[in-house]
């Protein structure tokens, strides 16, 4: 075999590879810090013949996204009670005691997902485990994934959306249910997250943009 003939099969070679990397190599999982100063839990549930809204402000965690991939990704996010408000603060401090969170026990709600249905690049479903009130249930997220991009402050930043309905009775916190108590106060409670994440480099600290 000449050295024509060898250069002409080592091109063909690199040629093959070049074409399958793309194909088989993994898409990066990219991880990101919740950033709770810009991300929010809210909650409407019903009171009498209306409805009242309320906001946990303290919510954090962690995101791991493959944008390729979508059902490899997961979350694990907490949420400080104590930061409940409701722009009623007898409310705030009735929601906070043994009728209802009784957050001297159960300062935190926690979820962990347990994975992910993509029903679109940027969409889909997301399964996992919600605690409240020391209680933990599945439950199920539809999501959508709003945006990847650069900061005003040299980081990188994503934004997620995400709500559900559970029933207060499932996580035994049952004040004001029942004909005996009124039924002043619903049971399905309606969730939305509003989620804006920090981007993370290899060392953990906040990724930035060159």
């Amino acid at each position: 075999m000449n050295r024509r003939i060898i250069t002409l099969f080592a091109l063909l070679i690199a040629g093959v590879v070049i074409l399958i990397l793309p194909l088989s190599a993994r898409a990066e999982v990219e991880t990101y810090m919740i950033d709770k100063v810009h991300s929010m839990a809210n909650f409407k549930i019903r009171h009498l013949f209306s409805k009242v809204s309320g906001t946990f402000s303290d919510v954090t965690g962690t995101i791991w996204i493959d944008r390729d991939n979508l059902e490899a990704s997961k979350v694990e996010a907490t949420i400080n009670v104590f930061s409940v408000d409701t722009n009623h603060k007898k409310r705030d401090n009735h929601l906070l005691s043994k009728d209802f969170f009784d957050v001297e026990k159960f300062a935190i709600m926690r979820f962990v997902s347990t994975s992910v249905e993509a029903t679109g690049k940027n969409e889909g479903f997301m399964y996992g485990e919600l605690t409240i009130h020391g209680v933990t249930r599945s439950v199920k997220l539809p999501f959508k994934v709003l945006g990847f991009g650069p900061d005003p402050w040299g980081g990188y930043r994503t934004g997620f959306e995400a709500g559900t309905v559970i029933k207060r009775n499932d996580y035994g916190i049952n004040y004001g249910l029942g004909e005996g108590q009124g039924g002043a106060v619903g049971n399905d409670v309606e969730i939305t997250l509003l989620i804006e994440g920090i981007k993370l480099g290899p060392d953990g600290a906040p990724f930035r943009v060159q």
